[in-house]
């Protein structure tokens, strides 16, 4: 169907924040970039600053998403689309209780926090090939409520749920969601200018002890509207440096680590099995960011693993001091006699526990489970990003992958 060589996104909020830094690493990795936002002055500011693709140029759409005359234009003038980025998004202005506003206060939000995505999707479908991906950008207060924030934790629960049901109808596409945590965008520098937002309490419950930067937020959407995602459709990916997995029992310390450039060179070590198939990149250079994947797990008894898992994360903490992830590849649980099917969720708490730990330091855990017929050819590339300098705000997590069986070839 398409007779160009590049890839083409479109994002939607890219005139700020996020939406930005995503269309700059976008465009450094050769893709067109169909930019999206109301704000006209900021569109052309930001494809003036693009590296333009070869042979095209990048698309600037001044476009209103809380109007459907303005989504169903935007989709009558779209190219052909390998990614769509959901990105654009507010945040309640108001700091009322919930009951003290008005449906009319709320209705904005939700229209463009919820309903547009939705929108947007129905109306570009006609130009989004099979295997094509679409990245909903959520929150943290998707998955745990925010008082005070009006409608927005309601909204992004609602978009959490929006996408895991759009992958489950339409598996030929790989639809994912990024969940971020706290980062330094000019939303979040509002807040703390207006006082609704301390940065000393928002740093004590994160484990990495420090706030992302949109770069970060940006690599990881990269990735996912990637063709290497695929493994990951129907999945919510949590970058908010573990705050989503942590207790709050006490605070946590903030990190005096500056983060490593997320462009460094992985040095990736594979325990636990031969390292050939899995391994497609290990830097030998001093400034590479040093990582570990432990295979073994998948051969250990079930009623060992926990055990297992713990002596795997303690070596791991006596050869790495800081800035380093460790990612476990884990077996799907198996239907088991109802005393050990606790074993699972256990080994998932640890892994969140430990990267509490471990954060300030700059150290990182995560584990995926892995479906059945899943090759190391086909995770691979999730591994080096998950395990790399690209998604050092990334901890805590455990992702289960789908059957290779059930989705669809990208």
């Amino acid at each position: 169907m398409k007779h160009m060589t590049h890839s083409t996104v479109l994002i939607t909020g890219a005139a700020s924040g996020i939406g930005r830094a995503a269309a700059f690493q976008f465009a450094r990795q050769g893709w067109r970039c169909v930019l999206v936002d109301r704000d006209a002055a900021g569109l052309d500011s930001l494809c003036q600053e693009l590296p333009p693709p070869a042979q095209v140029n990048h698309l600037v759409c001044v476009t209103d998403l809380t109007r459907d005359s303005d989504i169903q234009a935007l989709a009558v003038d779209a190219p052909p689309l390998d990614a769509l980025v959901n990105n654009a998004g507010i945040s309640d202005r108001l700091n009322l209780p919930l009951v003290d506003q008005t449906w009319a206060d709320l209705d904005r939000l939700l229209t463009l926090n919820l309903h547009a995505p939705a929108a947007l999707v129905r109306a570009l479908a006609p130009r989004l090939d099979r295997g094509a991906r679409i990245v909903n950008v959520a929150s943290g207060a998707g998955l745990r409520a925010i008082p005070w924030r009006g409608a927005y934790s309601p909204s992004k629960a609602g978009l959490i749920a929006q996408s895991q049901a759009l992958a489950q109808a339409r598996p030929d596409w790989c639809v994912t969601v990024l969940s971020p945590g706290f980062v330094r965008t000019e939303l979040v520098a509002g807040l703390i200018a207006a006082a609704r937002l301390k940065p000393e309490g928002v740093l004590a419950k994160i484990p990495m002890g420090r706030m992302a930067e949109p770069e970060e937020m940006a690599a990881a959407l990269c990735f996912l509207a990637s063709p290497a995602a695929a493994p990951l459709s129907g999945q919510v990916l949590t970058v908010d440096g573990g705050s989503s997995v942590y207790g709050g029992s006490q605070p946590l310390p903030a990190s005096e680590l500056p983060s490593l450039p997320i462009s460094a060179p992985l040095a990736l070590a594979i325990e636990g099995s031969e390292s050939a198939p899995w391994l497609h990149e290990s830097s030998q250079s001093p400034s590479a960011y040093r990582a570990c994947l432990e295979v073994g797990l998948c051969q250990v008894a079930p009623g060992q693993r926990l055990h297992a898992a713990h002596a795997l994360a303690s070596r791991f903490a006596s050869r790495h001091g800081q800035q380093a992830s460790l990612t476990l590849l884990l077996p799907r649980p198996a239907a088991v006699d109802w005393s050990e099917a606790g074993e699972a969720a256990a080994v998932r708490m640890l892994v969140a526990t430990l990267a509490c730990e471990w954060g300030a330091k700059g150290l990182r855990i995560n584990a995926l489970e892995l479906g059945e017929g899943m090759s190391p050819q086909r995770l691979s590339p999730l591994i080096h990003f998950i395990a790399g300098a690209g998604a050092q705000y990334l901890t805590g997590q455990t992702l289960s992958m789908a059957a290779e069986s059930g989705r669809a070839a990208a």
